[in-house]
């Protein structure tokens, strides 16, 4: 496949319990993980015409990701989530209303042969208008992101933005809240994927791993290849996702792809916080794909 991936969705700052403020969301994260890898993705989003909105787009002119999608408005706020870690896991506090409730359609409109979104985004009615429009235009690849944070997520609403998708990324938690019952994961994401006509569907499950299931049948699994000091784990999803879809684009047979993205998970989970600003992280990996 060859082509420009299109990220769509939530930029915002976490705010940790120790002071530190580190910029992020989902698709943001994405985006950046997508330009740190070689790519070159159009993040559509949007920030308030504050210091937080300047920070953003600062942070990735620097970083030299295109910021043509990222759209700003007077009065409005950049968005912030305040992070608690409870049991080594993060919990959110999403704030609401925020400058990304009120992303727009892009102008012009961009060409997008793979389509990246979560499903945060459609709490407010302006966004997800703008994503249905994004999708009606037609993309090679719909990749979506399940992104279940209560209490901004409609059931309804998701298996909608389902029904249109060819890859899905849920974690365990997530498929248990989405899926019909069943007496094993793969029953379960099998069900899903009848249900909702997907392609491949991508189950990651932190330390244990993760698993993709294709629609002809394959159930391929990777593992983390060796122990790593857990720092924290905001972003690894993001990162697996990232390198994943940097697959799709170069067209890497799925295994490699998997097994890639669990390195990139892995090393992500010994820093602190979702994305990393120093390329030095990034050149061994982008060094040993240069395929």
């Amino acid at each position: 496949m060859s082509g420009r991936a299109c990220v769509f969705g939530e930029v915002l700052f976490d705010h940790f319990p120790d002071g530190r403020r580190v910029l992020g969301g989902a698709p943001f994260n994405v985006a950046w993980n997508l330009r740190s890898l070689g790519e070159n993705p159009l993040l559509i989003s949007r920030v308030g015409t504050d210091a937080d909105g300047l920070s953003v787009r600062s942070a990735m002119q620097a970083r030299g990701l295109d910021d043509r999608g990222l759209q700003s408005g007077p009065k409005e706020h950049t968005g912030k989530v305040l992070v608690r870690i409870e049991d080594g896991e993060p919990a959110y506090e999403i704030v609401h209303p925020v400058a990304w409730d009120a992303i727009g359609i892009p102008d012009p409109a961009p060409q997008c042969s793979l389509l990246y979104h979560g499903s945060l985004a459609l709490r407010s009615t302006r966004s997800r208008e703008t994503l249905e429009a994004l999708r009606a235009a037609g993309p090679q690849t719909v990749f979506v992101d399940v992104n279940l944070r209560d209490p901004w997520w409609d059931r309804e609403a998701v298996n909608r933005l389902l029904d249109g998708a060819h890859w899905a990324k849920f974690n365990r938690h997530e498929l248990e809240m989405l899926a019909p019952a069943g007496d094993s994961d793969e029953e379960r994401v099998r069900a899903m994927m009848d249900r909702h006509r997907l392609n491949t569907v991508l189950l990651t499950g932190g330390e244990r791993g993760a698993s993709l299931f294709t629609a002809d049948g394959e159930c391929l699994e990777t593992r983390p290849v060796r122990q790593v000091e857990v720092v924290d784990t905001v972003g690894a999803g993001d990162a697996f996702a990232a390198v994943m879809i940097v697959g799709i684009l170069r067209n890497w047979p799925l295994q490699t792809s998997l097994d890639r993205a669990q390195a990139l998970a892995s090393a992500l989970v010994g820093q602190r916080g979702a994305t990393v600003r120093d390329p030095g992280f990034y050149a061994p990996f982008t060094g040993a794909w240069a395929d």
